[in-house]
């Protein structure tokens, strides 16, 4: 069973902006000053509605501001492309931050058509409480909790079939009304792309400061031309890079723990590309077959497998991100 457009007032998530039809060729959106008057506007079907909606700034950004006033770092998860392990990163990133006992740890999970951070993280079958606080987060541990669409779907195979508006009404609903309390560290695992869910997140949280984008790349080229867009994007939107993760950086043998290169790094891989574009370079993490496992099973592979290369590396990335944000 798919969770479709019209289901969003069940599921606690009020729509932002409601039109009537499929928006027209160069409709300036119905958030514009020029929304209903501009010449896309003539003859349109939605102009009445554009016409008669709030225009201006979002008067909800100051709410987020206060929601998220408590949140120390926030760090955005982004990758040019799907298939990198941006979200099986985040779930390490997050274990790894929260292992430190005086580090309170949140991971979003913005990923809304493929939600996965529940089910890496171990806690799927969790749901989520709403009182006159706000949405209470799922707690993983007692430092580290989680907020995915994945624990509001009636089955686990539910489809998400929004258009941008949904999706937009759902970040602002997990931006304002989330009750995350105190936070050394947010991190927003993203999809792949530049698309809606990046641009409405930088929107809604510019003033509310975000410190920063993690990247997340491979070693091949095909990989690394989407990183550049992404990287571009981040730019152009005022995001600042705090660096750039190789990730699948070889394969280690679970039994020798011996490397070996899988995806060949032919133009000089995610080092190569950080010294092209001048972004610092975070480290490198081999692909261990035992990071799937743990994963699948909602297990911290950090705390499994601690000798594990990819272990040492991830604690590496950690390391060098509080140092870019400045939390050592």
């Amino acid at each position: 069973m798919g969770l479709v457009l019209g289901n969003v007032e069940n599921s606690g998530m009020p729509p932002e902006y409601e039109l009537e039809h499929p928006k027209a060729e160069h409709c300036p959106g119905p958030e514009s000053e020029n929304a209903g008057k501009g010449d896309a506007c003539n003859g349109c079907a939605n102009q009445s509605v554009c016409e008669s909606l709030p225009k201006g700034p979002d008067p909800d950004i100051p709410a987020i501001v206060e929601n998220l006033s408590n949140i120390k770092h926030k760090v955005l998860v982004l990758s040019g492309k799907g298939g990198v392990g941006k979200s099986t990163f985040t779930t390490m990133l997050s274990w790894a931050l929260s292992a430190d006992e005086d580090l309170q740890v949140g991971a979003m999970d913005l990923d809304i058509c493929g939600p996965s951070l529940p089910h890496m993280l171990g806690c799927v079958n969790d749901v989520v409480h709403e009182s006159n606080a706000g949405w209470t987060p799922v707690y993983v541990a007692d430092n580290l909790a989680t907020m995915s669409i994945q624990f509001m779907l009636p089955e686990d195979d539910s489809a998400v079939i929004w258009r941008g508006t949904k999706k937009n009404a759902l970040i602002k609903k997990f931006l304002k009304d989330v009750n995350w309390d105190y936070l050394d560290y947010l991190i927003i695992d993203t999809p792949p792309g530049t698309s809606d869910e990046h641009i409405t997140i930088n929107k809604y949280m510019k003033d509310s400061g975000i410190d920063g984008a993690l990247v997340v790349t491979t070693p091949q080229e095909v990989a690394l031309l989407d990183v550049r867009k992404e990287i571009d994007f981040c730019r152009k939107a005022g995001i600042k890079v705090l660096g750039l993760v190789e990730n699948m950086s070889g394969f280690v043998c679970p039994g020798c723990k011996g490397q070996s290169q899988i995806f060949k790094p032919t133009t000089g891989g995610g080092k190569g590309l950080c010294a092209e574009l001048g972004i610092k370079f975070l480290g490198s993490v081999p692909l261990d077959p035992r990071i799937g496992k743990c994963c699948d099973n909602g297990e911290s592979f950090l705390d499994a497998y601690p000798d594990s290369p990819a272990s040492e590396a991830v604690l590496q990335v950690v390391e060098s991100l509080r140092d870019a944000v400045g939390d050592l």
